[in-house]
Formats: structure tokens, C-alpha cells, sequence
């Protein structure tokens, strides 16, 4: 059972308030994907604690998501989803890039059921 759920007016001002750990994500996930492969390839540049650093902080961005009762399907790239009944069947849909929330599935049918938003949801 869903602990939180969203009204569409809900999510969109959550999502709001995340932008600025939205970008940290997205940058933290750059930085620690360029590092990573520098490593693999023998530079050692940015020594191993920063990795495991940013690593962390990376959890811990992605935990805040949750603790506010979003799911996050994925990191990269960033999808999270605002359950919208109490049992979790639908969920509003937001991928990074896209402006707003717009999108919606059912929890069953995951990322390939979902559908743009109509007037029904608003």
C-alpha cells in the first residue's frame, strides 16, 4: 500500500520544489560516470573517497525522492513517479527533460503503458 498519493496539482509543485536536486543528480551522475571511467582506464585523478562520496551523495538525493513518497524508476535518466491512488495502481509520470508532469500509467503496465495526461486528471 502506497503511503503518500499526489493530486496532479501536488506532484507538479513537488516537482517544483526538487528542481535544484534534480540538477545535483543529474550532475553528480556525470561527474561520477566521467570519474568511474577514468579509474577503469587507470587514472586516478579523483582519488577513490571522492567516488565513494559522490556515490553516496547520490544515494542520498535519490532517498530524499522517496522519503517524500515519490518512487524512482531509474537514475539515469531520471525517472520518478507520483503515485495517484491509494493503492498505487496509477502513477503520474515524470522523465527528465520534460518540463512538467504530463504523462501517467498504470503501476501494472510500468513505462511502456504510459499515456499523456487529459482533462480527466487535471
Amino acid at each position: 500500500m502506497t503511503e503518500r498519493v499526489f493530486s496532479l496539482d501536488e506532484a507538479r509543485a513537488v516537482l517544483d520544489e526538487l528542481r535544484g536536486q534534480i540538477a545535483e543528480v543529474v550532475e553528480l551522475r556525470a561527474d561520477l560516470t566521467v570519474a568511474v571511467a577514468a579509474h577503469e582506464h587507470g587514472d586516478e585523478s579523483t582519488p577513490l573517497a571522492d567516488l565513494k562520496g559522490m556515490e553516496a551523495r547520490l544515494s542520498e538525493v535519490l532517498d530524499g525522492f522517496r522519503a517524500r513518497g515519490l518512487e524512482v524508476k531509474g537514475w539515469a535518466p531520471l525517472l520518478l513517479d507520483f503515485p495517484m491512488e491509494p493503492d498505487g495502481a496509477v502513477l503520474l509520470c515524470w522523465l527528465e527533460g520534460e518540463d512538467a508532469i504530463g504523462w501517467y500509467h498504470e503501476a501494472s503496465l510500468g513505462f511502456a503503458g504510459r499515456r499523456p495526461l487529459d482533462r480527466r486528471h487535471e
